[in-house]
């Protein structure tokens, strides 16, 4: 059984042990990263449940990426294709639905006559301020079933074993062979 993902869910293999919850077999090495792409989705996918109850429907894991791309001082289409590592086409694509969807907007560059801005609208900076919020409510529902030393020693962990600069915005871009 050759990286067979028959990961079971929540509450089966919680003491340890492999994905079938045999304490005495260790987990296979293809188990860490589900488990962690696994934890990763169940946040994103909560944040963008409760945003959606919240006034935003519309917005996608990716939008997020983007709108921190796009940074508070605003940004070139050129500036968040290589933030996020995407073609230049695809950024503009990605800016067409933001706008769209009044979460950024196009402006003139006072830097430079020949080049547009995009910047975050109102509602961009409200989506963003709620999606923090509800990843805060998250952590501590997390600590609630895992106990704050526990968190707090999986957050430590990840930190001393993820590779300086991994965190990067070009996630999406990179999950999906685009950059």
């Amino acid at each position: 059984m050759v990286n067979q993902v028959a990961f079971l869910g929540k509450g089966e293999g919680d003491g340890g042990g492999d994905a079938r919850g045999n304490p005495d077999r260790p987990r296979a090495g293809y188990e860490l990263p589900l488990l962690l792409f696994a934890g990763f989705r169940t946040l994103i996918d909560d944040v963008h449940a409760e945003l959606a109850r919240q006034g935003h429907p519309d917005a996608r894991p990716a939008h997020g990426f983007a709108l921190q791309a796009i940074g508070l001082d605003g940004a070139t289409a050129s500036d968040i294709a290589r933030r996020l590592g995407i073609s230049k086409q695809a950024a503009g694509k990605t800016v067409d639905r933001l706008v769209a969807l009044d979460y950024a907007e196009r402006v003139d560059d006072p830097a430079d006559a020949r080049r547009k801005l995009v910047r975050l609208t109102a509602r961009g900076h409200d989506v963003l301020a709620r999606s923090a919020a509800i990843f805060d409510r998250l952590r501590a529902e997390w600590a609630t079933v895992l106990g704050e030393e526990q968190l707090r020693a999986i957050e430590d962990g990840l930190s001393a074993v993820a590779a300086p600069g991994a965190f990067r915005l070009d996630a999406a871009g990179w999950i999906g062979g685009m950059g």
